[in-house]
């Protein structure tokens, strides 16, 4: 009689001997995290401040573009010569027009200057669907302009240091204004704009 052969008896396997610990998943979860991120907070700061900046300069460059085009399509039209320069002045795009007998688009105190500066930014506005801060200067008007007024919130600045009382200058435009502003703080003392447009003023006050 044929004996039976025995079969060898397999163990069960523990389910511990093969799954792996909690800490270890839980640790290289976390270095895989760590390694997706190897970027740290500043660097990751730093290039996307970049690119913010970068892409504001790009925009402001495009408005330049735009605007010079218009520009050039309206001395044609009025049958004038002129050289068109674009440039990024801090936050705004600025373009200048120089050359020939250009004093007339200048006007009384730059009130033409001032429309078509704005008729500029409204071509800007049509193209890209945003406000645009472009600033617009004809034959150097603006920048000789820039001087005058800077001097103007430094002898300010000496009168009310001298009297101790406040300066109440003439009506200006939003452009003048932010320049004495800026020339009243440089000198160490405030100044707040009142009045209504078009007759909004500057007022220099004591520190």
């Amino acid at each position: 009689m044929t004996e039976p052969i025995d079969e060898p008896v397999l163990d069960s396997a523990d389910p511990t001997d093969s799954a792996p610990d909690a800490a270890v998943v839980a640790d290289a979860a976390e270095s895989a995290d760590q390694a997706q991120h190897e970027t740290s907070p500043s660097e990751y700061s730093s290039d996307t401040a970049e690119s913010r900046a970068g892409s504001h300069r790009r925009r402001l460059v495009q408005e330049g573009d735009i605007a010079a085009d218009y520009l050039e399509g309206l001395l044609d039209i009025a049958d004038l010569d002129g050289d068109i320069d674009m440039d990024v002045d801090g936050d705004r795009a600025a373009v200048s027009i120089a050359g020939g007998d250009l004093g007339h688009l200048v006007g009384r105190n730059g009130e033409v200057l001032d429309a078509l500066q704005e008729l500029t930014r409204l071509a800007v506005l049509r193209e890209t669907g945003e406000r645009s801060r472009l600033m617009l200067d004809i034959e150097g008007h603006r920048a000789r302009r820039r001087v005058e007024l800077t001097e103007i919130g430094v002898q300010a600045v000496e009168k009310v240091k001298s009297s101790g009382e406040p300066v109440s200058l003439n009506a200006m435009t939003p452009f003048e204004r932010k320049i004495v502003h800026d020339a009243v703080a440089a000198g160490g003392l405030v100044s707040e704009s009142e009045g209504v447009e078009p007759m909004r003023y500057v007022v220099v006050h004591p520190a």
